[in-house]
């Protein structure tokens, strides 16, 4: 019986569970937010050491004998040659880096090029597309940066006490639009087309490798990005895919190989137990629901979900197409919503409430099938996000993706997933686990919702919003 802890540090703050290494029980656990106000797309690295410190008061790290690393995604953090940071991280989505994103699928020879040498086509979120806007905007910081680093490697890296040796994982390596996942190597020349020069890249290791010990002989594991270990901490695996509803919506689902997408519509990046992680994002999901909720003068969502539950699956034959920022998936950027089937009997509040969450779920239906086409199996499906609890997204949800659904309790899954890979590696050095097979912890406490008979109705809702999307938008999925 030994304790492991998961640390997740996420764009506002820092959260740790300290888990039982046996079973994955969480026993306790600390949090603090980052001391930085909002989301500033520039964060000092010594912001996110600074909470991790807070975090981890009171000695809530006392006997835990090994610990895992979960952070936040894209940030990128420039060392030059002495180790030192070159200027703050480039964190998030950062706009700035738009034109750069064009920039280097010219570079490349387009869309296709990038897909096929490193799974992803550059969006302005990637590493690889922040080291292209930092050569043009900041040409002496870009001179001057020697070392590459994500946010888990840089606090892995802090963790050990800065040794000479780096780390990564493939999970993170995935996301930085310089790694493929499908050959498992970097590709240098696309540091050096972003760049200008190249730089040193951190180690990959495999999932249940140990990145070291810190001076105190705590076990550090390889650490990985947060939706690898949010992923891992919900425990999926192959047959199973992941709905976020956001703002904006994304699927992913458990592959054994690497998809290279020509349409660039698949992120190929790779999982934290040496399988993939194909995702397929939507720009339109909550924002759909927010939307249309201020449109009919409803305070909240849950007031949209109970209108929505007085009308009746294919809301009168309305169908609203929710591409209200443009879209992903399908590729249409420029294009607005439509909302379709407008008869005298169908302009009631309660049948445009409904049509606004089944057009949510038929869009990430569509992006789904986009993983489906491509030999995804796809069985069962976990539900994230706080609209998962809403009546009306469980009542279509089941009959609209055609599986299983599961709506899981809300939970720490990014920080419980760096503890699990944490009692992995440790299981590992001590000669008790396989490095191919991962503790099997217990699984997220969920409600299990099945598609039953309404499946042929949910069929039946996907076709009329099919048709309108074909009427609208035609081949928007086969250009």
């Amino acid at each position: 019986m030994g304790i492991v802890a998961g640390l997740d540090s996420s764009p506002d703050f820092t959260r740790i569970v300290v888990c039982d290494t046996d079973t994955g029980a969480v026993l306790r656990q600390g949090y603090a937010p980052h001391p930085v106000e909002g989301r500033p797309s520039d964060v000092d690295p010594q912001a996110w050491l600074l909470s991790l410190g807070e975090a981890a008061g009171g000695g809530l790290l006392e006997g835990v004998q090994a610990i895992g690393v979960s952070a936040q995604q894209n940030a990128l953090v420039p060392l030059d040659a002495q180790g030192n940071t070159v200027r703050p991280a480039l964190t998030g989505g950062d706009k700035r880096a738009q034109v750069a994103a064009a920039d280097l699928v010219d570079a490349l020879g387009g869309r296709e090029a990038w897909a096929q040498a490193v799974g992803s086509v550059p969006q302005a979120a990637q590493p690889v597309t922040k080291l292209r806007w930092l050569a043009k905007s900041e040409p002496e910081n870009a001179q001057r940066t020697a070392v590459l680093l994500q946010a888990h490697d840089w606090l892995v890296w802090q963790l050990l006490g800065r040794p000479v040796r780096r780390t990564t994982d493939r999970g993170g390596a995935s996301g930085t639009g310089y790694w493929s996942a499908a050959t498992g190597g970097y590709r240098p020349d696309l540091v050096e087309l972003a760049l200008g020069h190249q730089a040193m890249l951190p180690e990959v290791i495999g999932p249940s490798d140990a990145a070291g010990t810190t001076p105190e002989g705590l076990l550090i594991s390889a650490g990985t990005g947060e939706t690898m270990a949010a992923a891992f901490g919900l425990g999926i695996g192959l047959g199973d895919a992941v709905v976020s509803l956001g703002a904006s919506g994304s699927v992913m689902a458990v592959h054994p190989e690497a998809l290279a997408d020509q349409s660039g519509m698949i992120t190929s990046l790779a999982d934290a137990t040496g399988m993939h992680l194909p995702v397929v994002t939507t720009l339109n999901a909550v924002r759909t629901l927010r939307g249309t909720a201020e449109l009919l003068g409803l305070p909240d969502l849950e007031s949209l979900s109970e209108l929505a539950m007085k009308s009746t699956p294919g809301s009168h034959g309305l169908v609203l197409l929710p591409y209200l920022e443009g879209e992903r998936t399908p590729n249409l950027p420029h294009t607005a919503g439509t909302l379709a089937g407008l008869r005298r009997e169908s302009m009631r509040p309660e049948h445009l409430a409904r049509a606004a969450f089944e057009g949510m779920l038929c869009g990430l239906a569509d992006a789904l099938d986009v993983l489906r086409a491509r030999g995804v199996d796809v069985r069962r499906i976990f539900l994230l996000g706080p609209a998962a609890e809403l009546p009306a997204v469980q009542a279509a949800a089941p009959s609209l993706f055609g599986a299983q659904v599961v709506v899981v309790q809300p939970a720490d899954y990014a920080a419980i997933g760096a503890a699990r890979q944490a009692a992995w590696a440790l299981g590992v050095s001590q000669g008790t686990l396989d490095p191919r097979t991962p503790p099997a912890w217990q699984g997220a406490a969920a409600q299990v919702l099945e598609p039953g008979e309404e499946l042929a109705v949910g069929q039946a809702v996907r076709q009329q919003f099919t048709s309108v999307r074909e009427q609208a938008h035609p081949g928007a999925f086969h250009s």
